[in-house]
């Protein structure tokens, strides 16, 4: 680990530029290259994966990491998509103020070690770079403010940008597959301070609870391996959108055992922070009418959509009906 933060950091150079938009582009030679080392790139990232064993993952990504930096020392090339690396995750935000790559590399022990960037765009298209030195193995209490020496490591899949009395805010949704037990899906939020990345804060709220609690840094979901749940962003009702969890055998201490329960928690963008919302849907069943019979199969769930309990009950009740007759 220390021999790869050593190959970054000696590959990476900071500078004081400007991150206004400005109109620079990739000439068409720097394209070709960058291009060319694409191609070099997207072998190593493929291998990164799906290797035979760890030592073969990880000579992988040893030789992935400078040669990554070298490419993004390219004149502009920030504005090189890198869209044939579809094993890393390359994800931008809405005002392209930078762009931050991650990715993982299983372990024997079944756990994953992350490794990323962030690249700042620049006014005359050089690089400055800060990589992402994953300490979550060593990080005692994950509520902590850290930075990108001490990051907080997973798999990044949407970022959401927030200004606030003209300071900007990045959310940051990630993904961590964590071990054979369990996964992890995680927000955290991004700010910069003095130029540099500062990960985490007291932006996730709780004060509007029915019973209130203390702010968080970042907020984290930990839950059964087997299981699919949904914590995301939704733009329809402006606001982050997530399931609700409950221990499949009664054991709330064990995270491993925590599944979706059909019901749905959220966070409100207010005055700088994300507000926990602790029921998004409230609905209630009309009299005469029977409650859900069975839990509906996890596939059948649509977060962009979400489907109240009233209309679970009639699509049950519409199904028993018999087919062919009209009904009055």
């Amino acid at each position: 680990m220390i021999r790869v933060c050593f190959l970054l950091l000696c590959c990476t150079f900071f500078t004081t530029a400007s991150v206004r938009a400005q109109k620079v582009r990739i000439s068409a030679d720097n394209e070709a290259i960058m291009r060319a080392q694409q191609d070099t790139l997207q072998i190593l990232a493929e291998k990164i994966v799906r290797g035979r064993d760890e030592a073969t993952r990880q000579q992988a990504n040893d030789s992935f990491i400078p040669r990554l930096v070298r490419a993004l020392k390219t004149p502009a090339s920030f504005y090189f998509r890198f869209d044939s690396l579809k094993t890393i995750s390359v994800q931008y935000p809405a005002d392209s103020a930078f762009r931050i790559f991650s990715w993982g590399v299983e372990q024997e022990t079944t756990f994953f070690r992350h490794y990323g960037a962030i690249q700042m765009r620049t006014e005359g298209g050089e690089l400055k770079l800060f990589p992402l030195f994953d300490a979550s193995d060593y990080i005692n209490n994950p509520d902590t403010i850290t930075s990108n020496k001490n990051w907080y490591g997973c798999l990044y899949y949407k970022v959401l940008h927030r200004r606030y009395f003209n300071k900007d805010y990045y959310t940051l949704f990630g993904w961590d597959a964590n071990n054979i037990r369990s996964q992890k899906k995680m927000i955290d939020m991004l700010t910069f301070k003095e130029g540099e990345p500062v990960f985490g804060g007291p932006f996730f709220s709780f004060a509007e609870d029915t019973i209130p609690k203390k702010a968080r840094n970042r907020f984290i979901l930990e839950y059964k391996k087997e299981a699919t749940i949904s914590l995301s962003y939704n733009p329809e009702m402006d606001m982050i959108v997530y399931d609700h969890l409950i221990s499949e055998t009664n054991q709330p201490s064990k995270p491993s055992t925590f599944v979706p329960d059909l019901d749905y928690e959220g966070f409100k963008w207010k005055a700088g922070k994300w507000v926990h919302i602790e029921k998004v849907f409230h609905d209630a069943l009309p009299q005469g009418k029977v409650p859900v019979d069975q839990p509906l199969n996890q596939r059948q769930k649509r977060m962009t959509n979400p489907r109240t309990a009233e209309e679970i009950n009639e699509s049950i009740q519409d199904s028993k009906k018999p087919k062919g007759k009209k009904q009055k």
